[in-house]
């Protein structure tokens, strides 16, 4: 039987023991099924044996059908950021706490990666976010699956920004930041700053201020056409930077604008038969639970 996927890269944290040993347990299985396994040099000490090849990443990662990410949420981030341009499928396996991108468990990787070569398997597309960051300096980009966010750096001070949808004026706010995020990361940091949970089909996007000063100021949902610009506003003894799924892009000074918009690339995340979003909510966030009941809800 001809394999769904034959050349399959592999990325975690070395430090992790955990994580190292499902990688050893991974690349023997993979071996063993045929698959061409690569792995990058920073972690290859983490393989005991022959049959592994290792190959240093670059953006986009070209050559590889399909990349399975072993640790948390985080993994799957950086995964993500190399996979996207090239369209390669990403498959996570959950070694992290929450796991609501690697939603495979270590317990069942093994059943499922074989059930994934076999061909039995569900694929869906995520969309990301492309910020623009436009300063005198000169004009910095990046891609997020979760969320670009500003914040004020350095200072206790709040920041002052205004915000723009297609040119038009939104808000001029008062606060600690704003997260722009994908239905992807509406269940991220934009859900600890009060904003929704997104399904990943809707097609939209979610500006959450962070701690605004006004409490009117509240999270707003926009087509995910839609372009966003932020300006920082003067204010003394202010200053705030913008990130990328964490990864600092640059500073936002009063002279630049942050330009942010649905990305050209997307996240191809594989999912074994059966993926629920809605089960994977009720386990990370124990919906239906109480302290009388402990136990899994009686829909998992």
């Amino acid at each position: 039987m001809k394999l769904s996927f034959e050349t399959i890269a592999l990325i975690g944290k070395r430090q992790d023991d955990t994580v190292a040993q499902s990688l050893r347990t991974m690349a023997a299985h993979l071996n063993g099924r045929g698959c061409r396994v690569l792995t990058d040099p920073s972690i290859a000490d983490a393989f005991e044996g022959g049959g592994i090849e290792h190959q240093a990443w670059t953006s986009p990662v070209n050559g590889v059908d399909l990349v399975v990410a072993i640790g948390g949420d985080g993994t799957m981030l950086y995964a993500a950021r190399l996979v996207a341009e090239a369209g390669v499928a990403l498959l996570g396996i959950n070694r992290g706490r929450l796991g609501f991108l690697a939603d495979v468990g270590t317990e069942d990787m093994i059943e499922t990666v074989d059930e994934i070569l076999n061909g039995r398997y569900t694929k869906e597309k995520r969309i990301m976010l492309e910020a623009r960051l436009e300063t005198p300096d000169g004009e910095f980009t990046d891609i997020a699956l979760n969320d670009v966010v500003l914040q004020k750096r350095d200072t206790g001070r709040m920041i002052d920004f205004q915000t723009w949808i297609d040119g038009s004026l939104v808000n001029t706010h008062g606060g600690d930041g704003l997260i722009v995020a994908t239905p992807t990361g509406s269940t991220a940091y934009a859900l600890s700053g009060g904003g929704p949970i997104m399904h990943p089909g809707i097609d939209s996007l979610v500006m959450v201020p962070i701690c605004p000063h006004t409490l009117s100021d509240r999270p707003l949902v926009v087509g995910a056409d839609r372009e966003i610009e932020v300006r920082v506003l003067e204010r003394e003894d202010t200053q705030s930077e913008v990130t990328c799924d964490g990864h600092l892009l640059g500073k936002l000074s009063p002279s630049a604008r942050l330009m942010v918009r649905r990305a050209d690339c997307v996240t191809n995340l594989i999912h074994p038969v059966g993926h629920d979003y809605f089960r994977i909510l009720r386990s990370k966030l124990h919906w239906g639970r109480n302290t009388r009941n402990t136990g899994p809800w009686e829909g998992d």
